[in-house]
Parts: C-alpha cells; structure tokens; sequence
C-alpha cells in the first residue's frame, strides 16, 4: 500500500466527515510526506468534528497537513456518519456538537433503525442533525 493509501485509511474516520454534507473537499493528496487536505465545511462544528476525528487517530496530526475554511453555503441541516470501532453515540455527540450528553438527537434522528442509544454498529450509517 502507497504512502496516500495509508494515510487514508488511517484516516478513515474524519475523511467519512469530510467526504460527506456540509462539505467541499478542494485538495487531498500527498505533500511532503504527509495527507494534505484542504476543504470548505458548512459550520464550525463539521470543522471542528474533523479536527476531533484527526486528533483521534493521532493527538500530534504530525502526518496531516489540514486546512478548513468555514462556508455557510454548504451548510446541511444533517451530516451522514459511518460509525467506526470504539464509537458510541455520545463520542459521535461530542465529535459533532462538542457536548456527549446530547447523543438523545442522534439516537432520536435515527430511530427508524435504532431501538437502543448503546446499540449501534460498525459500519453503520447514522444521520447527524445539524440545525
């Protein structure tokens, strides 16, 4: 696996943000050695969950080169999450809101496929209000 690849994958997490509404990605390649992404997010909370998801994978982000500008043009009224190993709805409430203890609005957006706000799957698709 190339050097992108790996970061990529490693990755994974904030990319599933990035690449998914509320979001513009301008740039994502290789630079210096390290995954330079640069993008547009529709608030200040979607920059800041990927922020939270990079940090995740490495606290220094010494292999990422990342650069969001906020646009309130792309702003959604959600964002789709894909739920990854060691995820619960309060990680992913605290990713997108900055509080966990709000975890109840995922749960409650999503209750067409969830009966239980401590079930939720890997690989699972959740929506995340944003408004």
């Amino acid at each position: 696996m190339d050097r992108l690849e790996l970061l990529k994958s490693a990755y994974s997490p904030a990319l599933s943000i990035v690449n998914g509404p509320g979001f513009q990605v301008h740039n994502l390649h290789l630079q210096d050695d390290k995954l330079f992404l640069k993008a547009s997010a529709g608030t200040e909370q979607l920059k800041n969950a990927v922020w939270d998801a990079l940090k995740s994978v490495n606290p220094s982000v010494d292999d990422v080169t990342c650069d969001i500008d906020v646009n309130a043009a792309l702003a959604p009224k959600e964002a789709a999450y894909e739920v990854h190993p060691g995820d619960s709805l309060s990680k992913i409430a605290k990713r997108f809101y900055g509080d966990a203890n709000a975890y109840m609005r995922i749960f409650e957006a999503n209750q067409d496929q969830l009966s239980d706000p401590n079930q939720i799957q890997v690989g699972q698709t959740l929506r995340v209000p944003l408004d």
